[in-house]
């Protein structure tokens, strides 16, 4: 099937196998590896990116059912240079250890920002709640995310 995907503002249009998945789109036709592959079952998250603005987990979506839409990667977070806020509260507040989880994580702070600019914890935590993290305590993952709105203000 010939899809045409709109991927952190830039227009690609291939040829897929219908049962191709979006996180295999990205990484293998378009080497976007900064989505990463995990569990393979949804549980884990790190996975995600945002289609059409939502956060999605693109083991679970097909390549074919993101024709037509916009698809943004942890690579199209950073814009002329700059780093957006949520990837700068991750480096001042220590918000990762190994980075598995980092991409979904951002993407998923970005979302949560984007529709509250200045979330308590708890609403931070159950943003978070469908990303895993197998080295935190998920502290500094919180705490890399208020820095983000504060910095946003």
């Amino acid at each position: 099937m010939r899809i045409t995907v709109t991927v952190n503002g830039q227009p690609y249009t291939r040829d897929v196998e219908p049962r191709l998945l979006l996180v295999h789109f990205l990484r293998d036709e378009l080497d976007l590896t900064g989505t990463h592959w995990g569990c393979d079952t949804s549980n884990c998250g790190v996975c995600t990116v945002q289609l059409d603005g939502v956060p999605v987990k693109s083991c679970t979506v097909l390549a074919v059912m993101a024709d037509g839409h916009e698809v943004t990667t942890v690579e199209g977070l950073e814009r002329d240079g700059e780093l957006d806020a949520v990837q700068k509260g991750f480096v001042e507040c220590h918000g990762l250890q190994c980075g598995f989880c980092t991409p979904g994580m951002l993407l998923t702070a970005r979302w949560l920002l984007d529709r509250n600019p200045d979330p308590d914890e708890g609403q931070i935590r159950e943003a978070i709640s469908g990303q895993l993290c197998r080295c935190t305590g998920y502290e500094n993952i919180v705490r890399s995310i208020r820095w983000a709105a504060e910095a946003g203000r």
